[in-house]
């Protein structure tokens, strides 16, 4: 690319220095020994006056793809863009503004001052870019400290066992396994063995990939087994100790010295867990893969092409497809991008579909009432607890539909998966309105769960009527939360 620097100060130079090898640069400057200067470091210079048209055609201002203009003079700004619009229509113009001076207000001053329709492209002013590199810096600062910590806490821990139990939250996602494989990555750089466990099922077709491709090497355990007891020290990754984490007993808690998660803190969670425990919870982020991402550069740790793999593809699933990102799940996806295998990421998103899930797919359609633009659907008594939420994702896409709501029987419990694409609706919120007085319920704005206890239920003499039961009660709790009248 053909890039004019117009001036060769301090900041003109300090310019054409960052992009002297990448790109092809050429400065004008006025001052004929400030040019011999420039010249003689090995710089492509014009020596003359770059607001004059003779100067900036000799530079080749005609064939030039950027303009780069570092003059604070706005007098001599405007007449250059002027001249360099006269000779090039269609060149990005980047200009350096005093703090007092808007890009609209130079864009004005240039069509009254010549009577043309001039375009400025951009304009950075000191204070501006001052205001950015501060933000930058303080981000880093936090990022670095954040990181700091946690391998301070490890080394603390190591000092007193080398053993590390991560717990993921009962029924895994993307986001929680890929969270738990980059924390044990971490902690067997302090010298730690490291176990990764869960409590419940990995049912879902695509999360079942993602463990089979990318090798994940993960355990389920019981509530109260020998794999849970043995560990001194237990990390939770994408949870806290709530209804989505039952594989713990009270008494375990005391063993918590770690939690990172992206969810909303819960409630009394400093009563629950020892004092000196490290806590990253940041709700604003929207996946836990970014945080550990952040981690992993700050630390200088290069993941792997299977572990950067998992990461984007943990980031992918919690932010619905990258359509609602942070700042730091951004940093995540740069940081991760060029380390991703792609063609096995193609083989996670899309693998076969197994004839169980098809079924219930097709149950969530036979069976779903529509109350205005609501559905809700029972999928009857099932063994595939993640193609509940399969259902939810497919029915919310229906025309005119804007809440879905999909519950089925697993086991001893009611599952509940659901969805919205409306903004005034908070779906976590009214699940845990809902069902929490009864069960569990919650989420974030847009998806959520909730889990009632068959127990209350249980007064059905056959399958048919408690099902019939169950949908009753749950329609009725749910378009009750949702302030929606049953008609």
């Amino acid at each position: 690319m053909r890039v004019l620097v117009l001036g060769g100060g301090a900041i003109g130079r300090a310019v054409a220095e960052s992009l002297k090898g990448e790109f092809e640069v050429t400065i004008i400057e006025k001052d004929e020994l400030r040019a011999k200067a420039l010249e003689e470091s090995g710089f492509q210079v014009i020596n003359g006056d770059f607001s004059y048209t003779a100067t900036l055609l000799k530079a080749g201002v005609d064939k030039a793809e950027l303009v780069i203009i570092t003059t604070m003079n706005v007098e001599v700004i405007r007449k250059t863009i002027y001249v360099i619009r006269t000779n090039n229509k269609d060149v990005p113009i980047v200009t350096v503004l005093p703090d007092e001076v808007s890009l609209d207000d130079l864009a004005a001053q240039i069509n009254e001052e010549y009577e043309a329709e001039v375009k400025v492209d951009y304009a950075v002013s000191p204070r501006d870019a001052l205001k950015e590199t501060l933000i930058r810096t303080v981000e880093r600062i936090g990022e670095q400290k954040n990181a700091n910590l946690l391998v301070k806490k490890l080394k603390e821990l190591k000092s007193m066992g080398d053993t590390l139990l991560i717990v993921m939250h009962d029924n895994p996602d993307p986001d929680a396994i890929a969270s738990a494989s980059a924390l044990s990555a971490i902690a067997q750089t302090i010298g730690f063995k490291t176990r990764i466990v869960y409590g419940g099922e990995i049912t879902h077709h695509e999360n079942r990939a993602f463990v089979n491709l990318l090798g994940v090497d993960i355990r389920r355990v019981s509530k109260g087994s020998y794999e849970l007891k043995r560990y001194p020290f237990i990390a939770l990754v994408d949870c806290q100790p709530n209804g989505n984490l039952t594989i713990l007993d009270k008494e375990d808690y005391n063993r918590i010295k770690i939690i990172i998660d992206h969810h909303q803190i819960l409630q009394h969670l400093q009563e629950l867990i020892p004092e000196d425990a490290f806590l990253d919870i940041r709700p604003e982020v929207h996946s836990s893969a970014a945080i550990l991402s952040e981690y992993l550069r700050m630390l200088n740790i290069s993941p792997s092409p299977l572990m950067a793999t998992a990461l984007f593809y943990g980031i992918y699933v919690d932010t619905k497809k990258f359509s609602k990102l942070s700042h730091i799940d951004l940093k995540a996806i740069e940081f991760l991008a060029g380390k991703v295998d792609y063609e096995l990421l193609d083989k996670i998103e899309h693998p076969d579909i197994s004839t169980e899930t098809a079924e219930i797919l097709a149950k969530a359609i036979m069976n779903r009432r529509i109350y205005k633009n609501i559905v809700i659907s029972n999928v009857g008594f099932i063994t595939n607890r993640d193609a509940i939420a399969e259902s939810a994702d497919f029915l919310l896409r229906l025309e005119g539909i804007t809440t879905v709501l999909v519950f089925g029987i697993v086991d001893d419990r009611i599952e509940i998966s659901a969805r919205t694409r409306d903004v005034r609706v908070n779906i976590g919120a009214v699940l845990r309105e809902a069902f929490g007085d009864i069960g569990s319920g919650g989420g974030h704005s847009q998806s959520g769960g909730a889990r009632i206890p068959l127990g209350i239920f249980k007064l059905a003499k056959d399958k048919g009527s408690l099902l019939k039961l169950a949908e009753e009660a749950i329609t009725e709790k749910f378009l009750e939360a949702l302030k929606v009248k049953e008609s």
